[in-house]
């Protein structure tokens, strides 16, 4: 009797629950809304247009800089995210709480402002390898955030045994620890390759020419609208291939669970010795170059921006407006993020894996071409939404959905799936046990995807451009208006009063995370 309960209950996980697969395509049709968008204007140029556009000499320059600039960020961002995650939340260097904080803040920095702190501070600073480190440094927090909440809530039993059987600390942490959070390393990964490939103000301003650049400067000049749309569907097609790569090796990859909602004791930290005063020593540099450098370009202008006439009422008014939309948006991007989370995780099959790679799509178009998308959107189909909060919440989800999706589908995977099952066994309906079982043990997961897609809300500036209501100033658009004018003693209290707002959920998403427990010294 118990084979064919057992073959049930697989076949029930790989069958799609049919309200969770709804709601997950759904989800997903809203992240897509811009490629649609894409496919229609770009079909419209014919494919004589299109190839004289694709196969040139310089896309294909624009293709082998694009990828060289994401591969080499990408992998500087694994090695000093999870590094630094590492040293924060599982050894005895000095100050780590405060560097567990500190570590996080820089994804809080738009990267255009980064680019324009060290533009000043350094002379002729520009080129391939200074939008590499500026790109670095502003989205390393991507693979650090994930791989320190997986650090928190992994097992330490599977460490103490592999120390029972004689591996020394360092054997430990390279053969059992890192391989527990794998998985987070990656899909932090796939963040920063995506966020490499559709970033336009650090490579705009450090002179780099991109695919995002080139898209841009067509747009908004306006000589060639089609070609700009045609070379953002090569951005899409690098995309593509980056989400493949990502999902191969996601398939190497072992899946670890804990038993209940987490251990008593926290993870025994490992002493560094020697290596204790570089290993702060590295860190502070790290968050010198990443904060301190921004922070002090900004001084130097911010006394004289906060002292012109109405500057403290245009602040307010726009800090306001910013809370507001990066919250509404965040909302929407959760509200549509654990439908596609939960059935990655708990209904495995050729749907879910779909539904989970194209939702990471939309995330490396430039977001002047979510913005259009939505615009020609919004005129053509859901009229009432244009000009609307909702309109710009809806690009936000469409942008960011990836940042939620990665979140609940990792804290998912943390969560045993036999609990649910039990719950079920005692005949709770299935709305049940997701509202009391999977939600509150995804819950910390949950809330790091939330925190990080309203981080980037508050800091998005070209979608918010182009949606926002009329005479709607948020803190973005404020500090680009005043820095493309040269008024840099203006735009540094906007850009002060951003980093001081992340600060909040930064530190709230540390507690959460573990990051900032006490146990274990």
């Amino acid at each position: 009797m118990s084979t064919p309960v057992l073959t049930l209950r697989r076949v029930r996980r790989l069958v799609p629950r049919p309200v969770l697969a709804c709601a997950a395509v759904l989800a997903v049709g809203v992240a897509l809304i811009p490629l649609v968008y894409l496919a229609v204007r770009v079909s419209e140029a014919g494919w004589t247009r299109i190839a004289d556009e694709v196969f040139t000499a310089r896309t294909g320059v624009l293709v082998i800089r694009s990828v060289a600039l994401a591969a080499v960020v990408t992998a500087a961002c694994a090695v000093l995210g999870a590094a630094s995650a590492f040293l924060v939340t599982r050894t005895d260097v000095p100050g780590r709480r405060v560097f567990g904080v500190l570590a996080a803040l820089p994804l809080a920095v738009p990267s255009y402002v980064a680019s324009f702190a060290w533009v000043s501070t350094v002379e002729g600073f520009e080129g391939f390898w200074a939008a590499a480190l500026v790109l670095t440094l502003v989205s390393y927090p991507y693979v650090y955030l994930p791989v320190a909440a997986a650090l928190a809530g992994a097992d330490p039993a599977q460490e103490e045994v592999a120390r029972s059987l004689g591996r020394g600390p360092w054997r430990t942490v390279l053969g059992v620890t890192l391989r527990q959070v794998r998985p987070a390393v990656a899909a932090g990964g796939l963040l920063v390759a995506l966020y490499v490939l559709s970033d336009f103000g650090a490579v705009s301003i450090l002179r780099v020419d991109v695919f995002t650049r080139a898209i841009f400067t067509s747009i908004n000049l306006g000589f060639d609208r089609t070609g700009a749309l045609v070379l953002a569907t090569v951005l899409v097609a690098l995309t593509a291939l980056a989400l493949l790569g990502e999902q191969l090796t996601r398939r190497r990859a072992a899946r670890y669970a804990r038993l209940g909602s987490g251990a008593p004791r926290p993870a025994t930290r490992l002493s560094l010795g020697r290596l204790r005063w570089p290993a702060l020593l590295g860190l502070s540099g790290v968050v010198a170059l990443a904060l301190g450098v921004p922070a002090g370009s900004l001084l130097r202008w911010f006394g004289e921006g906060v002292s012109r006439p109405g500057s403290l009422a245009e602040l307010a008014t726009a800090a306001g407006n910013s809370l507001g939309v990066a919250l509404l948006g965040t909302a929407v991007t959760m509200l549509l993020a654990v439908p596609v989370g939960l059935l990655t995780v708990r209904a495995p099959g050729l749907l879910a894996v779909a539904l989970d790679r194209l939702a990471y799509l939309s995330h490396a178009l430039p977001g002047l071409v979510i913005g259009l998308s939505l615009v020609f959107f919004g005129i053509n189909v859901a009229y009432p939404l244009y000009q609307s909060v909702w309109l710009l919440a809806l690009a936000y989800a469409a942008l960011f959905l990836p940042l939620a999706v990665a979140a609940v589908g990792a804290a998912a995977a943390q969560a045993p799936p036999g609990l649910e099952e039990v719950a079920r066994s005692l005949g709770r309906r299935p709305s049940y046990v997701l509202r009391t079982v999977t939600l509150p043990l995804a819950a910390p997961g949950i809330g790091a995807g939330a925190a990080l897609v309203f981080l980037t809300c508050m800091k998005e500036l070209p979608a918010t451009l182009l949606l926002r209501p009329t005479a709607m100033n948020t803190l973005a658009t404020g500090l680009w208006t005043h820095t493309s004018v040269g008024a840099y003693a203006a735009a540094a209290p906007y850009a002060a009063l951003l980093v001081l707002i992340a600060a909040v959920p930064t530190w709230w998403l540390s507690v959460r995370t573990g990051v900032l427990t006490r146990g274990g010294g």
